[in-house]
């Protein structure tokens, strides 16, 4: 384990711009790493990395292009969150699946070859499929159901056969589902910044399917402790951590609140919620196992769903 104070002399958050990725940025610029932000923009944008990052637009799908940004910054550590997202997926699943996997085969052979010390990679809860027992711990199955799912596994596997064959120092964080301040809210965007968005717009709600599916929600800052903590300790390669609340909730349940929440704040009566056809590939329950992340990295979630949606619905107020 690295001693108080010590820290990597420069760190590298491929998809920093991004929703988790800034937040993340913001985190390590703030415990004194020096750090550079990767990212293509197709969801990130340049006003979400702080001044004190440096900046290299370039997409890690290429691996040239990911090459000279390595070389160019020289970092120890590269945190890997770039990512096509599951919307995407559903639409351009050939783009989707090659892009996703592309940026871990180039992330792993770079590693491989020396260009950086440590990668800690990213995955999500999407890869093992509707709950086939609760909770569902890391060594759940994995089955995932759309092509964006599909390409995360995919990336999982590849880390950890990169860790296994070759030695190669890589950790991998498998987060439920986030949600936050700067998270997408136009294209591809998730049901919470969407349902903020319409109702903001004086739009109707909408739900996909009967709404009684479930998910395990995480604030954004909670995510990004544990990746704080992950990071201070050099003893976990090949390891894999769920970052979750250990409670789930229903969609209807969150659309109801986000609609009462607004309601409150802004004092205007909010539209009936509008329910269309099942999404495909759509899992039915994620409810996560926390107990390894708590036992080895001493982490557990702090935002209640409640104070974490005001935060939310109030950054997208005032911005």
């Amino acid at each position: 384990m690295r001693k108080e104070g010590e820290l990597d002399k420069k760190i590298m958050v491929v998809g920093g711009a991004g929703f988790i990725g800034s937040h993340l940025v913001d985190a390590l610029v703030k415990d004194g790493h020096d750090v550079a932000v990767m990212d293509n923009l197709f969801l990130g944008k340049e006003e979400n990395i702080p001044k004190e990052a440096d900046c290299y637009i370039a997409d890690a799908s290429n691996n040239i292009e990911l090459s000279l940004a390595i070389t160019e910054q020289q970092p120890d550590v590269i945190f890997n969150l770039a990512v096509l997202p599951l919307p995407h997926s559903l639409e351009h699943p050939h783009q989707n699946i090659y892009s996703n996997i592309q940026i871990v085969n180039n992330l792993c052979s770079q590693l491989r070859r020396k260009a950086y010390k440590r990668l800690i990679h990213f995955s999500s809860s999407e890869v093992y499929g509707s709950a086939q027992y609760e909770p569902m711990c890391e060594k759940h199955p994995i089955e995932p159901s759309t092509p964006y799912a599909a390409s995360k596994a995919a990336g999982d596997f590849i880390c950890m056969s990169y860790s296994k064959t070759f030695g190669d120092d890589i950790s991998i964080i498998r987060p439920f589902n986030n949600y936050g301040p700067r998270q997408n809210a136009g294209s591809y965007a998730g049901i919470i910044p969407l349902t903020i968005n319409r109702i903001l717009r004086k739009k109707d709600p909408i739900v996909y399917g009967d709404g009684n599916q479930t998910r395990d929600y995480i604030y954004v800052g909670d995510t990004v402790r544990a990746a704080m903590m992950l990071l201070k300790r050099d003893d976990l390669t090949g390891q894999i951590f769920n970052i979750a609340s250990g409670h789930d909730i229903s969609i209807k349940w969150l659309v109801d609140e986000i609609a009462e929440i607004i309601q409150s704040e802004t004092g205007e009566p909010v539209k009936p919620t509008q329910y269309l056809k099942e999404r495909p590939g759509d899992v039915r329950r994620h409810i996560a196992k926390t107990l390894k992340a708590k036992d080895i990295l001493g982490f557990e979630h702090k935002t209640g769903m409640e104070e974490g949606l005001r935060k939310t619905i109030n950054w997208y107020l005032d911005n």
